[in-house]
């Protein structure tokens, strides 16, 4: 009995001799690891990464507050997925500045942008011209840019046909006045004569004014007067005194300048969205304060196949005749409103291969998400995928959370990078195992991949995601398969053909500036 208790006790002391040396073993480690991650922890500035302490202090390049880091050598597959998210204390928050704002969907309008040269309006555009020939004694009218009324005198000419035509109605006179008289039988031809020869003064442009005098003096006028039939500014002179006209020969073009047509070039991307009687604005560079308002009267049926643009005629008054002919002008065409998701520009962020915008998920936890962009408008961009109406969005600070995200990311995992390496494996990948050989080609300052590899004999499926307005981008050719295609911005464009040949075929742009090309194997 006393060997069994005795035992017991012996094992009691043994347990708790382990348990204490297990516990000093784990405190040894636990303060082991303690100070391998003070050995890990640094202080470094989130505008100027290269700068670091191991001390909290100031940049001394900016002077902003450091802020402490800690290196991770290892890290599991979920970890390093998450790592663009960034999370920040209030602290942290209130020292970058960082404000959100929400997602709405509000009525978004685009202008469309152009330039153009102010003209004159046909209509308004006119000819003082000869309607009998005669030598011009006197100009009324002596230099270009002179205004003229309707009614002005313009020249003073010696006509010996005006001159016959004024004995004709003289004569008609008489002859009506004498059948007027005693002669009833012979009034009313008579009277047709008159009539005739006054109509043929009236046409030759003699006035009433004038008629009547030759009637009440009955004496010709060897020099006659014409008179201006239209009112505006002498835009080009064609005579001089002493010049002999021939009926219908222009001494003057005059125009009124009250009303004038400006020729905008637009290219042929942005045509859909203009149309008739649609509100335009132009500024000019001798009013750069003032804007001039007009409207569009007329689209051109034909595309200018050098600049690859479409004339649009505008219609603008010009009471002040500040609009003059042949002066530059840059329009901005209204288009009708649409319903769309806007965020500020402010949150838009291009990093060259994407555009990001940073989402509160949670409080003071950012993400990064990609979106496509439309129209931009008074501090606003329109968002056409990508979020949701309701998301709340880092309107100011985005570029520090997207420092802090680099900085949590490993040296080889740049959270802005790689991106056309991974669309190129995922293309390869799909054209391989299927029967049609899909390939995804994004299209934004370049092609991405820019070099592709497909099966010959096997049909081709192109995705050509455009995510740029850029001119330079609006057509995809492949000239040796005799392919030309319009991308249409912010959207996928599908190409099918299947290549014969083994070998290298280019593909580029319609201006021949990016380039790219496709390696065909054999089966």
């Amino acid at each position: 009995m006393k060997e069994n208790v005795l035992g017991a006790m012996l094992f009691i002391v043994a347990l708790a001799l382990f348990g204490c040396t297990k516990s000093d073993q784990q405190q040894s480690a636990d303060s082991q690891a303690h100070e391998t991650q003070r050995a890990e922890e640094y202080y470094t500035c989130p505008m100027h990464p290269s700068v670091r302490s191991d001390r909290p202090g100031a940049c001394p390049v900016c002077n902003m507050a450091l802020v402490k880091k800690t290196t991770q050598k290892e890290m599991s597959v979920d970890e390093t997925a998450n790592l663009q998210a960034v999370s920040l204390s209030p602290t942290q928050r209130v020292m970058a500045n960082v404000s959100v704002v929400m997602v709405k969907r509000q009525p978004v309008s685009r202008d469309i942008q152009a330039v153009g040269i102010v003209s004159y309006a046909e209509p308004n555009y006119k000819h003082i011209s000869m309607r009998f020939p005669g030598r011009l004694e006197k100009l009324y009218l002596s230099y270009t840019g002179q205004q003229v009324r309707k009614g002005d005198p313009v020249a003073d000419v010696y006509s010996p046909e005006a001159i016959s035509a004024q004995q004709e109605y003289l004569l008609a006179l008489n002859s009506y006045e004498q059948a007027s008289q005693g002669m009833q039988s012979f009034a009313s031809s008579a009277g047709q004569l008159l009539e005739q020869s006054e109509q043929k003064l009236l046409q030759w442009g003699f006035t009433q004014n004038q008629i009547s005098r030759l009637k009440e003096t009955r004496k010709i006028n060897h020099i006659v007067t014409i008179y201006s039939q239209v009112s505006g500014t002498v835009v080009k002179k064609s005579v001089d005194p002493q010049h002999y006209a021939s009926t219908g020969e222009d001494m003057f073009d005059v125009a009124d300048l009250s009303t004038v047509w400006i020729y905008l070039d637009v290219y042929e991307r942005d045509i859909r969205f203009v149309a008739p009687g649609q509100p335009v604005q132009i500024t000019t560079e001798a009013y750069p304060h003032e804007k001039f308002s007009g409207k569009v009267m007329f689209i051109d049926p034909v595309v200018n196949p050098e600049t690859r643009t479409i004339r649009v005629r505008t219609e603008f008054p010009n009471r002040q005749l500040k609009l003059k002919p042949n002066m530059y002008a840059t329009a901005l065409i209204a288009v009708p409103k649409a319903d769309a998701l806007v965020v500020p520009s402010t949150a838009v962020m291009s990093t060259g291969k994407r555009t990001v915008v940073w989402v509160e998920v949670k409080e003071n936890n950012f993400e990064p998400r990609d979106v496509a962009v439309g129209a931009s408008r008074d501090g606003h961009t329109a968002i056409l995928s990508g979020l949701q109406e309701g998301d709340h969005v880092v309107e100011t600070g985005g570029f520090l959370l997207d420092s802090e995200s680099s900085l949590q990311q490993p040296a080889s995992a740049d959270p802005h990078a790689g991106h056309g390496t991974q669309e190129k494996s995922d293309a390869e990948v799909h054209s391989s195992h299927s029967n049609v050989q899909e390939v995804k080609i994004r299209v934004k300052d370049g092609y991405t991949p820019d070099v592709i590899q497909v099966k010959a004999g096997i049909p081709v499926k192109l995705l050509l995601q455009r995510d740029e307005k850029s001119a330079c981008s609006d057509e995809f050719v492949i000239e040796k398969l005799g392919i030309r295609r319009s991308l249409r911005p912010f959207a996928t464009t599908v190409i099918e053909f299947t290549p014969i040949e083994i070998g290298e075929i280019s593909f580029t742009c319609g201006m021949n500036m990016l380039h790219g090309k496709m390696l065909v194997e054999a089966r």
